[in-house]
């Protein structure tokens, strides 16, 4: 159908896993990071050259453009920040305060600060024009996995292995909230476009939003198989893309409440995958070096004509209500044959096959551990082939012109969806995640009342301390007392 995600362009150039993506505001170009050292700049344009940026010393783990497009953030493995200037010149300038893996950076709205999220357990914030550190966060008790500006800039939301999502008053630099909905390690953390609401990931594959004036969960997605790795809201908020280590991009439908697609393309682990600044294009890397651009389509029309459109193409169930955590009955949109091509229009029915269990992808983790055992010999030839680039300027090592290898336009990628699950399953999975929830709460509950008698308890020593301070102090007073006194009598005789 025309309104349906299709695969725009396929860019080549990155040696190793594609950990991060970015859009430049003015959608001209798209930035990507790789576990090959690298930072490349696609040209949108057609024809047009890529660059490659070397400087980084480890595995690139995170991307931004400033809100102007005039700079490109990025973070590493090897414990720096790096601003860069998005052209043949090359110069960068690199930030140094974390003291392990920086996993995330983000620009504020203004585009005078950045945050960034790190293995040693803090949030940092640094002042761009001054190209400083400016302050810590440092509340999180495990790796920060990554933290995010609101888009007014008066909160900082971050998330990490201490099970946790957090919120910051960027003008009090206190923690006003946190979240501990998750059973594993909170993986992304975003804000939609207004603020309003934030979304959260974790490596037990669910995606949550809360909203952040009433301070309550209002959705609870369970679609993919395994962890999900980044997530990008739609600039209408009525959208949201996910990658995930099942090697699959899945669209969700948010006013809805449900799932509509599900991209297959990447061969292995998706690590990232980010909307343009207008929601007309979305990118998605992976563990297996490409990066995919798809354009959205479901976006052009207006919200109600896609809804009567998505209407007679689904089943007669009724739809599910936003707060289920699965979708219910057979998906909106159902191929008659298990796969179809993406840039063709098709017909859809009422079945479709799901998903063979050879297409799900090991978890997070052990991708990474896989490039991190190949880091030595593939990264070293990505710095060399970085390294002989025809730059100009401050840095000659750190640019090159790059010929980019592009598949033709028009080149198909299978586009399969996945069918609903039986009613039973369904049934018995709300009620196992309502158990768990359950038992989520009473486990915070107890936390809280350890807590607080560890308080009472340290209170207690505290007292007994001062008591027995005084008692002693009391004593000695009475022993230099009963002294003078009977020292009296004898200077008298």
């Amino acid at each position: 159908m025309a309104e349906d995600p299709a695969l725009e362009r396929h860019f080549k150039g990155h040696k190793d896993a594609v950990t991060c993506a970015d859009f430049n505001p003015n959608c001209k170009q798209l930035a990507t990071g790789s576990a090959d050292k690298s930072l490349m700049i696609w040209n949108l344009a057609t024809k047009a050259r890529a660059l490659r940026f070397v400087g980084h010393q480890d595995i690139i783990t995170g991307v931004q453009f400033s809100p102007f497009g005039d700079l490109v953030a990025t973070c590493s493995k090897d414990r720096t920040v790096r601003l860069w200037t998005p052209c043949l010149k090359g110069e960068s300038a690199v930030f140094k305060a974390h003291t392990a893996t920086v996993r995330s950076v983000c620009f504020s709205h203004d585009g005078q600060r950045l945050v960034t999220a790190s293995d040693d357990k803090s949030v940092k914030v640094w002042s761009v024009h001054r190209q400083r550190f400016i302050y810590s966060l440092n509340q999180h008790t495990n790796w920060v996995r990554c933290a995010r500006f609101s888009p007014d800039g008066r909160i900082i939301a971050s998330c990490g292995d201490d099970r946790t999502v957090r919120l910051w008053d960027t003008s009090t630099r206190q923690c006003i909230n946190c979240l501990t909905e998750y059973t594993g390690s909170a993986t992304f953390v975003d804000f939609n476009a207004n603020g309003t609401c934030i979304a959260s990931s974790g490596d037990d594959s669910s995606l949550k939003i809360w909203d952040l004036r009433t301070n309550k969960l209002i959705q609870h997605y369970q679609v993919h198989s395994a962890g999900i790795n980044c997530f990008s809201f739609h600039p209408s908020n009525n959208y949201l893309i996910s990658a995930s280590s099942d090697s699959t991009v899945k669209i969700l439908d948010l006013l809805e409440g449900r799932l509509i697609y599900t991209l297959h393309g990447h061969k292995g682990s998706v690590l990232t995958v980010a909307f343009s600044r207008a929601g007309e294009l979305f990118a998605s890397g992976g563990a297996d070096g490409q990066v995919l651009m798809w354009r959205t389509n479901f976006d052009t029309k207006s919200y109600q004509d896609v809804l009567r459109q998505h209407s007679r193409r689904s089943s007669p169930d009724p739809p599910p209500h936003l707060t289920d955590i699965h979708p219910r009955g057979p998906h909106l949109h159902l191929p008659q044959p298990s796969t179809i091509e993406v840039t063709q229009a098709a017909t859809h029915s009422r079945h479709s096959n799901s998903l063979p269990a050879g297409q799900v992808a090991s978890s997070r983790l052990e991708a990474w551990k896989e490039h991190e055992r190949a880091n030595g010999a593939s990264l070293t030839a990505g710095s060399q082939a970085g390294a002989g680039g025809g730059g100009r300027g401050r840095r000659r090592e750190e640019v090159e012109e790059y010929d980019e290898e592009e598949e033709e336009r028009g080149q198909t990628y299978p586009l399969q969806v996945l069918s609903g699950y039986p009613v039973a399953l369904d049934t018995t999975l709300q009620h196992i995640v309502q158990q768990l929830d359950i038992l989520t709460q009473t486990v915070a509950v107890l936390e809280e009342r350890l807590t607080l008698t560890e308080d009472k308890l340290k209170d207690c020593l505290v007292h007994q301390s001062q008591v027995l301070k005084d008692v002693r102090a009391s004593e000695e007073r009475g022993r230099r007392e009963r002294g003078r006194k009977n020292a009296s009598p004898a200077r008298f005789t």
